[in-house]
């Protein structure tokens, strides 16, 4: 039996996380939200963790707003990298092995073609900066770890792209969506199910991995499969554009290639559009 602690245990991953941990009962999660365990406060992290003895911790707990951080930067390194840094500190010191998640944004978007691990990161706003500093205290601080690069998440949880485009297929709004952007959108409960399996594998093959569904789209082809799933909904009112303009940069094409995931786990993601469909039907 594994202990596994999840923090930011109220934000999607969170939600998708305990929702998959019903299929792993031989082992004993605990999830905390930022309420009940700040993990920016290092001696009370550091207090739980001696309490407790976990053998992992998923952190999930993120500063998320794209756009909000280019105005709010000391907020996302401190969510994203200061805090990072406490808990990967004290999870070096209990022996603890650190699955944290990261984020497709740490690349620049110029490549052109699918990202491994081993390219060069190159973030272009605040946010995929915070993100990068944090992976970079997690591999100095910790042996036993695992990143996940994950993209363009959503969920059945919390404010994402799905739940906005629901929420205005519904109302019958006129929406225009960029094309600019090609990258994968990731149901986050493929995601949850990936980490447990990870943890359930008991692998030792610590380091950086990239997790997104398979397959490629733009934010507009996204919007569009979220209409066809939903025939009710006013196709009409769903139209593209090449622009839309962002107060923080984003990568024009930041798909993962997570060949190095799919071989060392043994294990196939699913293709978006499938994963999906399932998840609204």
């Amino acid at each position: 039996m594994k202990k596994v602690l999840i923090t930011g245990a109220n934000g999607q991953l969170g939600r998708c996380i305990k929702d998959a941990a019903i299929n792993f009962p031989l082992h004993e999660f605990h999830f905390v939200s930022r309420d009940e365990l700040n993990i920016d406060a290092v001696e009370v992290v550091r207090q739980f963790f001696d309490q407790n003895h976990f053998d992992y911790c998923i952190n999930t707990a993120a500063y998320t707003n794209v756009e909000k951080a280019e105005s709010e930067p000391d907020q996302a390194l401190q969510t994203n990298a200061e805090a990072v840094k406490n808990l990967s500190n004290i999870c070096a010191e209990t022996g603890t092995t650190l699955i944290h998640v990261s984020t497709d944004y740490v690349f620049d978007g110029k490549k052109g073609t699918s990202y491994s691990e081993d390219d060069k990161t190159n973030p272009i706003n605040v946010y995929g900066a915070s993100k990068l500093k944090g992976e970079e205290y997690v591999q100095k601080s910790c042996v036993n770890y695992f990143i996940f690069r994950t993209s363009w998440l959503y969920s059945q949880y919390g404010h994402n792209f799905l739940n906005t485009i629901l929420k205005y297929g519904a109302e019958s709004k006129q929406l225009t969506i960029t094309t600019e952007q090609v990258g994968t959108p990731t149901n986050a409960n493929d995601l949850a199910l990936a980490l447990l399996q990870v943890i359930d594998s008991d692998s030792k093959k610590y380091g950086i991995y990239n997790y997104s569904n398979s397959g490629k789209a733009t934010w507009f082809d996204f919007a569009k499969a979220i209409f066809e799933e939903n025939p009710q909904f006013d196709i009409t009112k769903l139209a593209k554009t090449d622009y839309y303009r962002t107060f923080a940069a984003r990568p024009r094409f930041s798909v993962l290639d997570t060949s190095k995931f799919e071989t060392t786990f043994n294990r196939k993601v699913m293709d978006w559009r499938a994963s999906l469909s399932l998840l609204l039907n």
